[in-house]
């Protein structure tokens, strides 16, 4: 394995209205009695190649996830807790701006994907390193149709070629400052890190990922989350 140095950054910066709890944002709700966020550093704390890890939150939740998240599981490799942005795609570059050098490789996950693995972690990272950007996704086994807007089917995409894009996703750091410089220009928003390394024109490798690296979106999610864990699954 290549002498990769990384970062990472966790970004947790929404308020889970869709989730339905009330003042308490999702990553913060308990799955199998630890935070939700609290399970997703923890495979970055056990990786080797992470060096360190930046966690971006809701302003007012900064100094709550230092105490309750950060020092109370002891999550060393945690250097800052900062306050997101009003879009994910601001949290990101705060938390990238925020790292304390410029390590070779730069990782970005969803604090709410509880059941990331330090393998793929590692895997994401080392393609990352050889082509310059990465990301983990699983290939779609289901038949994708693409509709109008009313709702009926236009056409029917090839299976095949559709994968659904997950976190984390690894980035040189230089190509990560670029995208961003360049998203900045043109007043772009981006629903994930990879599309804007796309806008620049840099190809980006899939990694085939596992249908566990669940994001929890909804209370179903916890359910489903509580039987990946009593499964041991994740373990074998």
């Amino acid at each position: 394995m290549p002498n990769i140095k990384a970062a990472a950054i966790i970004t947790a910066g929404g308020a889970g209205k869709r989730f339905g709890t009330e003042g308490v944002p999702k990553q913060f709700i308990s799955l199998s009695g630890k935070p939700i966020i609290v399970h997703s550093i923890k495979s970055f704390q056990s990786s080797e190649l992470i060096l360190e890890i930046i966690v971006v939150v809701p302003d007012r939740w900064v100094e709550y996830t230092q105490q309750e998240v950060v020092d109370k599981f002891n999550l060393s490799k945690v250097s800052k807790v900062i306050s997101g942005g009003d879009e994910r795609q601001e949290s990101v570059e705060k938390g990238f701006l925020s790292i304390s050098s410029k390590p070779e490789i730069v990782v970005v996950h969803d604090g709410v994907r509880p059941f990331v693995t330090v393998d793929l972690i590692e895997e994401v990272a080392n393609e990352a390193a050889e082509s310059g950007a990465a990301i983990a996704a699983c290939p779609s086994t289901d038949t994708i149709k693409k509709s109008t807007t009313e709702q009926l089917i236009e056409s029917t995409l090839p299976r095949e070629n559709i994968w659904l894009a997950q976190t984390p996703q690894a980035f040189k750091y230089a190509l990560l400052e670029q995208a961003f410089e360049k998203a900045s220009e043109d007043g772009y928003l981006g629903t994930d890190e990879s599309l804007l390394v796309e806008r620049i024109g840099k190809g980006v490798k899939l990694v085939k990922s596992s249908k566990h690296n669940i994001k929890i979106t909804t209370p179903e999610d916890i359910e489903l989350g509580e039987l990946i864990i009593k499964s041991g699954i994740l373990n074998k």
